[in-house]
């Protein structure tokens, strides 16, 4: 396995899942909007961005231990398929649970090669 790849093996989950926290921070944004005051938009804006705090920290944990982000991240996209089963239409259901099942995979993955990536920087 090539250095390259290795470093690409090794980064591509993690910055996948900082992105992907980025993203769903957007939605977030819609609370401005809504015409609350200033102590409910803190509040409506926190309450949305626990998704984005999940993200985060399984992405610490993951960050440490590859094969418990190979659960949690894949966890996080069963759970929210299950929490809108029958109300989300199927596309964004798979914008949202695809690439927490392809960053879990990447974990996984990486923990696999964890001997290859480590033995040789």
């Amino acid at each position: 396995m090539t250095r390259s790849l290795r470093r690409s093996l090794f980064w591509a989950p993690r910055v996948l899942a900082i992105l992907f926290a980025i993203f769903l921070s957007v939605f977030a944004l819609d609370v401005f909007g809504e015409g609350y005051g200033f102590w409910a938009t803190i509040l409506a804006l926190l309450i949305h961005l626990i998704p984005t705090f999940l993200i985060l920290v399984a992405l610490a944990i993951a960050w440490r231990w590859e094969w418990v982000g190979g659960i949690l991240f894949p966890g996080l996209g069963a759970w929210y398929l299950i929490m809108t089963w029958g109300k989300a239409i199927w596309a964004a259901a798979a914008v949202i649970s695809g690439p927490l099942f392809l960053i879990g995979a990447l974990f996984l993955v990486n923990w696999s090669f964890r001997a290859q990536l480590r033995a040789n920087p």
